[in-house]
């Protein structure tokens, strides 16, 4: 009998091994984990158009006001630090975190209220909220925004990198409804208004 159990154990052993051998790491697992440090994904934004009724407005856009039949009421208004504009005969209205429809349907709504029996009004965008570009630029600072704009753009605007900046990924920051966010993007990213563009210095 002792004998026959020897190469039995032998044999319970090896399969015991083989199976531990084949074994794979679970799917799904994070990459970012294999250094034991989260790793910087770049980030795909929505361009906003300019009159695009899915962008949210907010301080220092610039709109053009156009109420229907009523050119008193008409005009250009620049979102102020409170987030509202002064229109006349209905005072400060709420526009940040709207959209331009939804604030052209707040106005028609208080103009209705007493003052104009059936207000058709519309809101455009005239002028999007500046950016802002730090770090290791030529010229940092607050800059108007150009639809279309990408990371590299505001670096350009911005007179270019300066000798120590590293030049592959900048870290990007930006302000939504839902609150902040900061990124490492490649150049090609796409902006938002009012978007923070930080370059940094190069290691080496």
């Amino acid at each position: 009998m002792r004998s026959m159990r020897t190469p039995i154990v032998c044999l319970i052993a090896a399969l015991g091994l083989s199976g531990c051998m084949g074994r794979t790491a679970p799917y799904g697992t994070d990459p970012s984990l294999a250094y034991g440090q989260p790793y910087a994904v770049p980030v795909a934004y929505a361009e906003p158009a300019r009159g695009d009724n899915g962008y949210h407005l907010d301080a220092g856009d610039r709109l053009r006001v156009v109420v229907y039949g009523q050119e008193g009421l008409t005009n250009t208004y620049t979102i102020d630090a409170a987030g509202a504009i002064t229109v006349p005969l209905i005072g400060s209205v709420p526009a940040r975190g709207r959209t331009p429809a939804g604030l052209a349907a707040e106005i028609t709504a208080r103009l209705r209220n007493g003052y104009i029996r059936e207000p058709s009004v519309a809101v455009e965008i005239e002028a999007y909220r500046p950016f802002f570009i730090l770090g290791e630029v030529a010229a940092p600072g607050q800059y108007p925004y150009v639809p279309n704009m990408t990371v590299e753009s505001a670096v350009a605007i911005a007179g270019g990198f300066s000798p120590r900046a590293r030049r592959d990924a900048v870290t990007l920051t930006h302000v939504d409804a839902s609150g902040a966010g900061r990124f490492v993007v490649p150049l090609g990213t796409p902006m938002n208004p009012g978007d923070t563009v930080f370059v940094g210095e190069r290691w080496f």
